[in-house]
């Protein structure tokens, strides 16, 4: 056992993080839909974004490889367009190759924490991105890629940005690397932050402070809270014992929500037998995906204006023209994916011995860096699946778009990370079935809340989608 120096002073925490966070999620009075709306309002003034669709061929400092056909930036910095090559054997389609965007470096999506009379409060963002499809969203208090941060554009400095450099100087509650997109990224990963501080904090036009609470509200209104605001917030280790002390009351699917955030409440599957089953289907799936020229991408076809897909299906790569205020940069274009519809988000939830559960789904998407990661129950945009015979569809699409009112506990559309993508827009729903064990199958567990807030201490679990899904599940406890 190592001796520690006479000097070192062990830290000792008043109370655990856990309980403090359903302490601040108890406090929602003071900052509703309508006045966080004003706000941004109001900093919208002087945090403007024109945003425009231009031809690819119109892009500035951008410039596609000839030999390649690949769209990379003249610094050779930023990201790549280019294509991947996919292999899943026995997959509902065996084969495909499609455009993706490859950005090997790590961002940095952090919020800033401290309390205020005894209640954690988030130092919280109104931000602008071009793909946001309304402008200002809420966003965490320090959302950047690499080259933003190390100011290759050379644009103004991130602020806050110190705080997640050195974070040692500070309190870490939650730090971990996450995937995104493993659909239109290849193998991209953000580090996911919160920090606590002590001392003074200077709030800076287009920054609030918000409690966990007020954020839970404000995930109910469409559009409002951003991507990257909900990642990190589900990374929060919002699970322990004794959870029920501090929230307790309500109906029956909040009473099974709290309990489920007790770590001590048990599970219907044990977490190795959860780990054995990731691993498990990690190891059976023969996915083999490489990446390869964007001129050698089959099924799409490049005009002036954009890169398609044959079927008029699926996404599309676009070009956009950007003039902002309040930004580090305040004129630029870029290459983005836009999305063809509007997607299906789904969780289905269950009351299982008086703990609730979440049908998740081992998904395979050709970015991830290990085969698979946790999924809601359904993820897809419905109409990109019409040409499939029925039994090659999403499984579970219909208790979602027939689910009676009853049932639907969460129905909101939200945006995907608006830095890259083009009015991305998915409807968010949750959904109680009184359907138990005979839902499970090969790539479908019943997991209880507890366990996917223990995946999240690592990377590389949960989907960017089911984070979302997780932090919105959060917000129905209060």
């Amino acid at each position: 056992m190592p001796v520690l120096p006479p000097a070192t002073t062990l830290r000792v925490d008043r109370e655990p993080i856990h309980l403090r966070l359903a302490r601040s999620a108890l406090v929602r009075d003071g900052a509703g839909v309508a006045d966080v709306r004003g706000w941004f309002d109001e900093f919208a003034r002087r945090a403007y974004t024109d945003v425009r669709r231009i031809p690819l061929s119109a892009l500035k400092s951008w410039h596609t490889d000839p030999a390649t056909g690949d769209i990379r930036h003249d610094l050779s910095k930023f990201f790549v367009v280019q294509g991947i090559d996919v292999a899943v054997p026995g997959g509902p389609v065996a084969h495909w190759r499609q455009p993706i965007i490859h950005q090997p470096e790590i961002g940095i999506l952090g919020i800033i924490a401290k309390e205020f009379d005894g209640v954690l409060h988030f130092l919280m963002q109104a931000k602008v991105e071009p793909g946001n499809g309304n402008g200002l969203q809420l966003s965490p208090t320090v959302q950047a890629t690499r080259s933003n941060y190390t100011r290759v554009h050379n644009g103004r400095a991130v602020p806050y940005l110190d705080y997640f450099r050195h974070p040692g100087m500070h309190r870490v509650i939650g730090d971990v690397r996450q995937s995104e997109q493993g659909s239109w990224f290849y193998r991209k990963r953000n580090r996911n932050m919160v920090v606590e501080v002590t001392g003074d904090v200077e709030v800076l036009d287009g920054f609030r402070w918000l409690t966990l609470g007020q954020i839970h509200a404000l995930l109910s209104a469409d559009d409002l809270v951003n991507m990257d605001a909900r990642t990190v917030l589900s990374c929060l280790p919002f699970a322990g014992a004794g959870v029920h002390r501090v929230l307790s009351g309500g109906g029956a699917i909040r009473e099974s929500l709290i309990r489920a955030c007790d770590e001590t409440a048990g599970s219907l599957h044990t977490t190795g037998e959860v780990l054995s089953w990731i691993t498990e289907m990690r190891c059976g799936l023969d996915v083999e995906t490489r990446r390869i020229p964007l001129n050698e991408v089959t099924g799409w076809h490049r005009t002036e204006d954009a890169i398609v897909h044959e079927s008029g299906r699926f996404f599309s790569v676009i070009g956009v023209g950007v003039s902002a205020g309040g930004r580090e940069v305040a004129h630029w274009t870029q290459p983005m994916i836009e999305p063809v519809g509007t997607g299906l988000i789904g969780l289905l939830v269950q009351d299982i011995g008086g703990v609730l559960h979440v049908l998740v789904q081992a998904r395979v998407e050709p970015g991830y860096l290990d085969v698979v990661e946790l999924g809601p129950t359904v993820q897809c945009i419905p109409g990109n699946h019409e040409m499939l015979p029925p039994g090659d569809r999403p499984r579970f699409l219909p208790d979602f778009l027939d689910a009676p009112a009853d049932q639907i506990h969460f129905d909101t559309v939200l945006s995907e990370e608006g830095g890259r993508f083009f009015h991305a827009l998915n409807r968010y729903m949750i959904v109680e079935t009184s359907r138990g064990a005979e839902l499970e199958h090969r790539a479908f567990r019943w997991i209880a809340v507890h366990q996917l807030v223990a995946l999240l201490r690592h990377s590389h679990y949960l989907s960017v989608q089911a984070r979302s899904m997780l932090a919105c599940l959060h917000s129905l406890i209060t």
